[in-house]
């Protein structure tokens, strides 16, 4: 009888391409949120509502998909945590050009330049040359800060209030920081 050879699986190798696959996933989310985003609209809404209710409208919108995902409890979470954070993502998206647009007065802006400064509102570091690393860094960050509020929305009428304030302030922390930065 032939002896059988089994191929060598490398683990280490396969945790590598799934995170980097991972990563890379990510960074391409961010591009289509990025990219469906309507920066003239941002402008737009900025110039009639003001910075401060265009930020609170952001994080009204967040909040809504927050209570809709939290009242679903358990049976939503398959599609709704990841509407929600694609939701969450592009209101913090928005309040960035906002607060971008209210300090510079340019409103347009690629991805690249967007994500570099995204990138420097995270890590507070205004020298950093955005690249691949950098950009699944944010992403990585950006995933998880969003991933921790999801775990309490298991119970429906409680979920649903967590889930809408968790997104509120959310989006209002991270508009109190932008604007804060010089």
């Amino acid at each position: 009888m032939r002896k059988l050879k089994l191929p060598h699986i490398s683990f280490k190798k396969i945790k590598g391409r799934f995170n980097t696959g991972a990563h890379q996933f990510s960074v391409d989310i961010f591009r289509h949120i990025f990219d469906k985003i309507d920066q003239l609209g941002i402008k737009k809404g900025v110039d009639q509502l003001g910075l401060d209710k265009f930020i609170n409208q952001c994080a009204f919108l967040a909040a809504g998909s927050g209570v809709i995902t939290g009242v679903g409890g358990i049976s939503t979470i398959a599609v709704g945590v990841p509407l929600d954070m694609a939701n969450v993502i592009a209101q913090q998206f928005r309040v960035n050009l906002a607060v971008t647009y209210s300090k510079t007065g340019n409103y347009q802006m690629r991805f690249d330049e967007f994500f570099a400064m995204l990138t420097d509102s995270l890590k507070g570091n205004t020298g950093i040359t955005v690249t691949k690393k950098a950009m699944e860094e944010v992403a990585e960050k950006l995933m998880l800060n969003m991933g921790a509020k999801t775990t309490s929305r298991l119970v429906p009428i409680v979920g649903a209030v967590i889930g809408g304030s968790a997104n509120y302030l959310f989006i209002k922390r991270v508009a109190a920081s932008l604007k804060a930065e010089t």
